[in-house]
């Protein structure tokens, strides 16, 4: 469930809006088991995920030279994290649908941090803890490590556009072996408040979706993102 933790900084308003742009399948998937996948730190595209910058990895080298384990505990300490992304804007990224959907295909959740929050209260098995990704210059900028999550809450600037709020899960304390990643329980009616669809996607593609989701007994509201409306001149 949805854990407080003062290290972490989240925004103070329930209401702020978050986003998920998936395909059909992982949509799918989600309605179906009742949960929320969550993927390994070390498992991202972006290899730096849960390492440290320069000038933090500097100090750590120091300390370790006494004590090797230091150093080998923050290297595998990325297998026993899991993390599932979202996207924070008032409105929908035309640069989101590019990176997360293909072929024309696909939709977005529009959840808020609030109901984050609460869809998570089912999963009663792991602590989740939520936080706001910090955007750095890894060759100047320091990352803190008194907290363990604290890499995993860092990123370099080339990913500012990504404007991403984390949940995050530590495994650790769980005699269990994570390979591609982790399914938790979450609460769908509350996590999800509205879902869009491709902008560039064809009717038939909507109406699949709709008639989808009414026939596994949800009332989500749907609609065709207007992206891609057409102009008035």
């Amino acid at each position: 469930m949805y854990t407080e933790n003062p290290n972490i900084h989240l925004t103070d308003n329930p209401d702020t809006i978050v986003w998920k742009y998936l395909d059909l399948s992982k949509f799918l998937d989600i309605l179906l088991s009742g949960k929320m996948f969550m993927s390994r730190s070390d498992k991202f595209e972006d290899q730096y995920e849960g390492t440290f910058s320069e000038p933090t990895y500097e100090e750590i080298r120091k300390i370790a030279e006494n004590n090797p384990e230091f150093l080998a505990y923050y290297k595998s300490h990325r297998e026993k994290v899991v993390v599932s992304s979202w996207h924070t804007n008032e409105y929908e990224s035309f640069a989101m649908w590019q990176i997360f959907t293909k072929n024309n295909e696909g939709l977005a959740i529009q959840s808020t941090i609030g109901r984050l929050k609460k869809a998570l209260e089912p999963e009663k098995n792991f602590n989740q803890y939520i936080g706001e990704v910090n955007y750095i210059d890894y060759k100047k900028e320091y990352i803190p490590f008194e907290d363990d999550f604290f890499p995993f809450l860092f990123k370099r600037k080339s990913f500012q556009y990504e404007r991403e709020v984390r949940v995050i899960t530590d495994v650790s304390a769980h005699q269990i072996t994570i390979n591609e990643g982790l399914k938790i329980n979450v609460d769908i009616n509350r996590l999800i408040e509205k879902i869009y669809i491709h902008p560039k996607s064809e009717n038939w593609y909507k109406k699949l979706v709709i008639e989808l989701v009414e026939k596994l007994g949800f009332g989500f509201e749907i609609e065709k993102s207007d992206l891609e409306s057409d102009i008035l001149i």
